[in-house]
């Protein structure tokens, strides 16, 4: 489906979500992204993060939920749409990063395989395997993986998903959900998998892609560090509601909401150097 909407908006959702006979997952949450935002989600497990993704990919259906509301992408309610419209947005315009990119990945095919099946199942029939190939270079060089352009490229791309570090498997997860450059890319917990130095690599990484491209950027996590680091606004969720969303500053240093004030008070505080067991047991030591 093809629209024409030039708004700066780019998704606006209003949805309760709920199951029959249970007490509704989501209650009215409110969400609006504008274009080329960077948009964080915060909430603890079990508040319903990763259902609002589900959601606006349309992928509750078979899990027998109940979706009520709208959520419009581009001008279009995605709520109003049958499966197949869905299934042509979902990779082209609207794209997922999940938390275990090995478990992701096929382990029994290629990297190659896997990259050119995900290209294709969001190609319409004419695209030539020409155009694949150029897209598969495109995407694995935005995300500084091998691309075709130095002698690493075929070694890479024969890999299968055991022969890869977590962090290269991310960023092959990644380079599968940028080929068609949607205009939103859905991270849900996408650096909770890493380690610290992976991890904001990956984060560097997304923010690259948001600068150099204007891809716009759902980022779905509970670790607030790394939030603060990417996001322009946050969304916070609390048992299935948005109870305070603003811009990050904000969030961070003027919390409203009792529950955000909470999360903030929850942060870790790195130790002054007389904290530190070595600085201790110098000072006793010395005493």
């Amino acid at each position: 489906m093809t629209t024409t909407d030039t708004s700066p908006s780019l998704l606006s959702a209003q949805v309760t979500v709920r199951y029959p006979g249970k007490a509704p997952v989501l209650r009215g949450v409110s969400l609006e992204i504008t274009r080329g935002e960077v948009v964080g989600l915060v909430g603890q497990s079990g508040s319903g993060k990763s259902t609002l993704a589900m959601a606006i990919l349309g992928l509750l259906g078979r899990q027998r939920a109940i979706v009520e509301g709208n959520i419009v992408f581009e001008g279009a309610d995605l709520l109003a749409m049958r499966e197949r419209e869905l299934r042509s947005l979902r990779g082209r315009s609207l794209s997922l990063v999940l938390q275990s990119p090995l478990a992701s990945l096929n382990p029994a095919l290629q990297i190659r395989t896997q990259l050119k099946e995900a290209w294709r199942a969001h190609s319409d029939g004419a695209a030539t395997s020409g155009a694949c190939d150029r897209a598969i270079q495109s995407a694995l060089k935005s995300v500084s993986l091998p691309s075709g352009e130095d002698d690493n490229n075929e070694d890479f791309l024969r890999k299968h998903a055991h022969q890869l570090s977590v962090g290269q498997a991310q960023r092959v997860l990644i380079a599968m959900a940028i080929m068609h450059r949607p205009a939103l890319l859905i991270a849900d917990e996408a650096t909770s998998a890493l380690d610290v130095i992976t991890q904001s690599e990956i984060l560097e990484l997304f923010a690259r892609l948001n600068r150099e491209s204007g891809m716009s950027i759902l980022y779905i996590s509970h670790d607030l560090p790394s939030v603060a680091g990417i996001c322009q606004r946050i969304a916070i969720l609390h048992e299935g509601q948005i109870v305070e969303c603003g811009p990050t500053e904000q969030i961070f240093t003027a919390p409203e909401h009792p529950y955000t004030r909470r999360l903030m008070e929850a942060l870790p505080q790195l130790p002054t150097r007389r904290e530190l067991p070595i600085a201790k047991a110098q000072a006793a030591t010395s005493d």
